[in-house]
């Protein structure tokens, strides 16, 4: 069952924790105003564990630079972890980190389907 995390009025998620992996599920706005929220609560689920870590960005409506910075924050430290950061993208979050060339770094998939797959091959 998924767990409501606690962000910010312009960002809401869920949480869900599998063996190898966990799953977030965002909606609203990644920008300056969530960003340290969502950082330190993201950040201390990585440490949790496990190391793993697909964010479902399909359904958010906005990314500037604090919330791309987030996310390169966040997959560094799942890396330093030897785990694995998967973002599944819609076409404005794509768009985005397009302009800042990080679509490699920050690995983009089309569906949470595709990223639990390369999930399992890790």
């Amino acid at each position: 069952m998924p767990e409501q995390l606690n962000l910010t009025v312009s960002l809401r998620g869920t949480r869900q924790v599998k063996s190898n992996y966990q799953l977030f599920r965002l909606t609203g706005l990644l920008d300056a105003f969530s960003e340290p929220t969502f950082g330190k609560v993201i950040g201390k689920c990585v440490d949790e564990g496990p190391k793993n870590i697909i964010l479902d960005l399909s359904k958010i409506d906005f990314v500037d630079s604090s919330g791309l910075g987030a996310l390169v924050r966040i997959a560094k430290k799942a890396q330093t972890a030897e785990g694995k950061l998967q973002i599944v993208t819609n076409p404005r979050v794509t768009q985005t980190v397009k302009l800042v060339r990080l679509e490699q770094f920050l690995s983009l998939q089309p569906s949470v389907d595709v990223a639990l797959e390369n999930v399992k091959k890790a």
